[in-house]
């Protein structure tokens, strides 16, 4: 099994549904950094780390989406790339709808502060 491990990025960015929040994180889901947009650090800090945490475990969900993806490409048999735990895309993907379904990306109110 010959693993290339140059390929593989070493940092992962991620972003809100609007942009807003964006983090980089490490394969893991670890924050490298994060960009928060003005007009949200007017909003609830909970909900802010909440949005914060939630892209961070988005970003390590698709990065072992990845890898796994790498090491069956590698050669990896589909025995050893149950045992690793790695996420596979479609599992990746279903959790995303649920959590886009569960998390309340609208507004409170559609009034803008002028």
């Amino acid at each position: 099994m010959q693993l290339d491990d140059t390929s593989f990025p070493t940092e992962f960015t991620i972003a809100s549904r609007t942009g807003a929040v964006v983090v980089c994180t490490t394969e893991q889901g670890l924050p490298l950094g994060v960009r928060v947009e003005r007009d949200q650090l007017r909003d609830d800090p909970a909900a802010l780390a909440a949005e914060i945490l939630r892209l961070c475990k988005q970003s390590a969900a698709r990065a072992g989406s990845q890898r796994r993806e790498q090491l069956r490409q590698a050669g990896l048999a589909p025995e050893m790339l149950a045992l690793t735990g790695l996420p596979t895309l479609a599992e990746v993907t279903r959790q995303e709808i649920v959590e886009e379904q569960d998390f309340d990306t609208e507004p409170d109110s559609w009034l803008r502060p002028i």
